[in-house]
């Protein structure tokens, strides 16, 4: 039996994984293990399952085949199945987008319906952008024609993907020059699946220029119009105080675990869970009341705008049923694990799906649609409620481990948190960075891996970031793992910040970690980055600015197309674990010395999360060099 600190550097986590090892159940960290060893060859990314003539196998050593059937190289078959994954994370993410259009499209044409438009100002601001008049029209009006025109944007075949305007002018030349500039969302991803068919490119590095081009139209394109147009529908996050762990759910509620990631749902499902009317249905079963939590991006975007506490990450997802306190567990789309199906029943937790797109064999399917959604959030509360006598309460075990945090910064909120109302600005973030207080800014992303201690990369790369005056901002697990570990508190920035990031942090009472969003919401760190360029002071492009981007502890094809259009922002990116290439030295070169020439930035692959920290310190130190900043302030006591 494996030690649970070797899968979790959680308490919580630990204590559910022995559990599951004393009940003899499997969990992700076990069906691991049992596929060891893992298939070489795919982890080298020199298998190629794309036409029926393989598989085939490129030998990594030199004595086997070195082409396929079809005379595909391993710099083809790496660069084929590497920007496939782009496509997949791509699609995920703007699909996300396109529901979130088609819920403000409902909100506009049904205003007695279920959604509301409650950032009106960000409404105005995007009709600006998107070239709609407002001057006397009605709000819903305006509405309509937005998520009319955010519509086109994703089956646009000319021109240019609107958002991708809001970069700095030199980018969005640069991405001209080099003919990345994405001209429609779904556009790029359907070159790409046309591009990377048998007998069509085989010239690696055109490949992977069109996996940069579909990133971008993710980056700038469908996952910025999500967090968009989410905080038009459900407001722009500003920070709120909520908790997280295990120790979330309550032993005498309804525990109503909310899983997956778009909000279009999870926000009904909040009002119906705080109704008197279900509240009272949940008083009949002799329940305390409903104890809504988050799991994974749903977590965070209800954590971000309700205080909602979340329950945990991506890994946490099988160890909140394990506590046998969940009597429903709601799920939409992506990284949901197919095992819950088989563990849900026996600790009598009601498993439901609500997406046409995500079914699972003998799971309870309540659809949503967004012209019933609170029809529907009403149902599944209501299921929930009516599992709840069906608990067995001695197998109730809730870990007693709860974290409290900030949440829910955004890049609008900087201007405020910074500047104060008075004088909103990002000028107190600029001078900062420039006189040496804060040596730059990170973006710590990214999922959980079983291949790494859940957690252990995200929260040690953090923390080695703020010793070093490195403001980090987060999303989706990596917010989480390190809200965990109570990194997301304005008391981390006194107990482990550098002395410039700890003067930031308590002249602003802010964390040295700020959580801005789910993983569809890294359009928000681009965002701030425009906004750090627009202050003035520090270059004229993404690539001039000390700023490094990490996932420490990735897994999904999301995280591919993020990497992606990250580097192809500017930003040098570490992985912890390598993209799967290595079995191509070109394809590796490109990606980790080529794309600096091209873009400004590459990709590097660092497992120890330390050394992947100093990689991204380096670089801004190279960074602050080129711009002529002043040496850090405290530069000698951090090296104390």
């Amino acid at each position: 039996m494996a030690d649970a600190s070797d899968r979790s550097v959680d308490k919580a986590a630990q204590e559910m994984i022995a559990r599951a090892q004393d009940d003899d159940i499997g969990l992700a960290w076990d069906r691991y293990d049992a596929m060891q060893p893992q298939c070489g060859f795919g982890q080298l990314g020199i298998c190629c399952r794309i036409c029926h003539m393989g598989p085939c196998r490129i030998d990594p050593f030199g004595d086997g085949p070195q082409e396929g059937v079809c005379g595909a190289t391993a710099d083809v078959i790496a660069a084929r199945n590497l920007v496939r994954m782009v496509a997949a994370g791509a699609a995920a993410h703007s699909d996300h987008g396109r529901d979130v259009t088609h819920a403000l499209l409902q909100a506009a044409e049904n205003p007695e319906g279920s959604y509301l438009i409650k950032d009106e100002a960000k409404l105005l601001w995007l009709a600006e952008e998107f070239d709609i008049p407002t001057d006397g029209r009605q709000t819903n009006e305006i509405a309509a024609e937005l998520a009319h025109k955010a519509l086109e944007e994703f089956g646009r075949q000319e021109g240019e993907v609107i958002p991708t305007h809001r970069a700095p002018q030199p980018r969005q030349e640069l991405w001209r020059r080099h003919k990345i500039m994405p001209r429609g969302i779904d556009r790029e991803i359907v070159q790409i699946m046309h591009q990377t068919h048998m007998g069509v490119d085989a010239d690696y590095r055109n490949i992977l220029m069109q996996g940069l081009r579909a990133s971008l139209a993710d980056g700038w394109g469908g996952s910025m119009l999500a967090t968009d147009l989410q905080d038009v529908l459900f407001g722009s996050p500003e920070p709120i105080r909520s908790q997280t762990n295990l120790g979330v759910l309550k032993e005498d509620y309804v525990n109503i675990v909310v899983h997956g990631h778009e909000p279009a749902l999870s926000e009904m499902l909040v009002e119906a869970a705080r109704s008197q009317k279900m509240l009272a249905k949940a008083e009949q079963v002799d329940a305390k009341g409903i104890n809504l939590a988050g799991m994974c991006c749903t977590g965070n975007e209800l954590l971000m705008r309700q205080g909602i506490p979340s329950a945990g990450s991506f890994l946490m997802q099988e160890l909140a049923v394990l506590t046998g306190a969940v009597d429903a567990m709601v799920v939409d789309v992506q990284c949901i694990m197919p095992a819950l199906a088989d563990l849900s029943p026996s600790f009598t937790t009601k498993l439901v799906t609500t997406s046409p797109k995500a079914k699972m064999p003998g799971v309870e399917h309540i659809e949503f649609s967004e012209d019933e959604a609170m029809v529907v959030a009403e149902q599944i509360v209501a299921a929930g409620i009516e599992n709840f006598p069906n608990r067995r309460d001695s197998r109730v075990q809730i870990p007693d481990h709860v974290m409290d945090l900030i949440g829910g910064f955004s890049a609008e909120y900087v201007h405020t948190m910074l500047g104060g109302r008075f004088r909103p600005s990002y000028r107190p973030l600029n001078n900062a960075i420039i006189e040496g207080r804060i040596r730059g800014v990170a973006g710590v992303v990214g999922c959980e891996n079983p291949q790494i201690p859940q957690g252990y990369g995200h929260v040690t790369m953090a923390e080695e970031l703020i010793k070093n005056d490195v403001l980090v901002l987060v999303t989706g697990c990596s917010a989480l793992a390190d809200a965990r570990a109570g990194l997301l508190q304005p008391d981390a920035a006194l107990e482990m910040a550098g002395p410039g990031l700890r003067e930031v942090c308590e002249a602003v009472g802010m964390p040295p970690v700020l959580h801005v969003g789910s993983c569809v919401d890294n359009s928000r760190i681009l965002i701030a980055c425009c906004n750090v360029l627009l202050e003035g002071g520090l270059g004229e492009d993404i690539s001039d600015l000390p700023v490094a981007g990490a996932a420490p502890e990735w897994m999904s094809e999301k995280a591919i197309s993020i990497g992606f259009y990250v580097v192809g922002s500017g930003i040098f990116t570490v992985f912890g674990t390598p993209h799967p290439v290595l079995g191509s030295e070109n394809v590796t070169r490109f990606l980790c010395e080529d794309m600096e020439e091209i873009v400004g930035a590459c990709f590097a692959f660092e497992p120890d999360p330390i050394k992947a920290a100093q990689l991204m310190i380096d670089r801004m130190n190279r960074k602050r060099e080129a711009l002529r900043l002043e040496p850090m302030m405290y530069a000698e006591a951090a090296s104390t």
